[in-house]
C-alpha cells in the first residue's frame, strides 16, 4: 500500500480543516515544498495536494506552488480541489503533475469526465467524498443526490482506475478510519482504490494495508506528530 502524505493548500500556504470547515483551519507551514522535501526524506514516493481555494472557486490559486512541489522533489504528484474544465486538467498535466483528481466535476459533468478519462487515461482519479452515504460536492459544501456505491460502479463503468474516498466525518478529527467502508469499496470494485480521512494512528494504517489497499492518505497526523510518515511507508510496504 502506498502512503501519500497530503498537503493541504490555502493562500499558498499549509493547512489543514477541521472535517472540511474552512472556519476551523490551522496554518502549518508558509512554505509547503519544504514539507514536501520532508516527506521523501521520510521515504515518501507520492504526496496528495488539494487546493482549498480551488475547491471553492473552481480556479488555479496555488499553481505556482504546485509546481514548486514537484520541481523541488522527485515525489508522484497528484491534485484536486476545483479542477471543473478541460483547460485546468491541461494546465496541471503540461507542468508535470502525474494525476489530476475530479470531485465536483465528475458528479455535475459526466462529459467532462469521459472526456478527460479518454484523454489521458491512468492520470485521471476522482475523488467520491462521502457524506452520510452520500456523495458530497463543492468543497463538501452540498450533498449530491448519488449514493456511495452507485456512484463508484459509474466511475468504475467510465474506466476510471483510481479512486480517493473520503470519509468526511473522520476527516481531520483524529478518531480513525471508516474500515468497514475500505473493505466493502475493496470487494466491489476494481479500481486503485485511496483511503483518505481520519489515518490517526500506526494501527490504522496495518489494518488498511490488510485489506490490500492501493493507497491511503496521511494528513492532520503527521502534522500534528501522530504518526511517524517513516513507520508508516514501512508499515504500508
Amino acid at each position: 500500500m502506498i502512503i501519500f502524505p497530503a498537503i493541504d493548500l490555502y493562500d499558498k500556504k499549509a493547512v489543514r480543516l477541521y472535517k472540511g470547515d474552512y472556519n476551523q483551519m490551522t496554518v502549518y507551514s508558509n512554505n509547503p515544498p519544504e514539507i514536501a522535501k520532508d516527506f521523501e526524506a521520510s521515504g515518501a514516493t507520492h504526496i496528495h495536494l488539494v487546493d482549498l481555494e480551488g475547491a471553492k472557486s473552481g480556479t488555479t490559486p496555488n499553481l505556482e506552488v504546485v509546481k514548486a512541489i514537484k520541481e523541488a522533489t522527485s515525489l508522484f504528484c497528484e491534485i484536486g480541489g476545483g479542477i471543473r474544465d478541460m483547460h485546468t486538467v491541461d494546465t496541471y498535466i503540461n507542468a508535470g503533475i502525474d494525476r489530476v483528481i475530479l470531485g465536483t466535476a465528475a458528479v455535475k459533468d459526466e462529459e467532462f469526465l469521459k472526456e478527460a478519462v479518454a484523454k489521458h487515461g491512468e492520470k485521471i482519479a476522482v475523488g467520491a467524498d462521502i457524506k452520510d452515504g452520500y456523495v458530497a460536492i463543492k468543497g463538501w459544501i452540498e450533498k449530491s443526490e448519488y449514493e456511495c456505491f452507485d456512484f463508484c460502479r459509474k466511475m468504475q463503468d467510465f474506466g476510471v482506475k483510481t479512486l480517493i474516498c473520503t470519509d468526511i466525518s473522520k476527516d481531520g478529527a483524529m478518531m480513525g478510519t471508516n474500515h468497514e467502508l475500505y473493505q466493502k469499496l475493496s470487494h466491489e470494485f476494481d479500481m486503485q482504490i485511496v483511503a483518505s480521512g481520519g489515518v490517526s494512528a500506526i494501527d490504522d494504517v496495518k489494518k488498511l494495508a490488510k485489506l490490500g489497499l492501493y493507497g491511503a492518505i496521511i494528513g492532520k497526523a503527521y502534522y500534528t506528530g501522530a504518526i511517524s510518515l517513516k513507520e508508516a511507508i514501512e508499515v504500508a510496504k
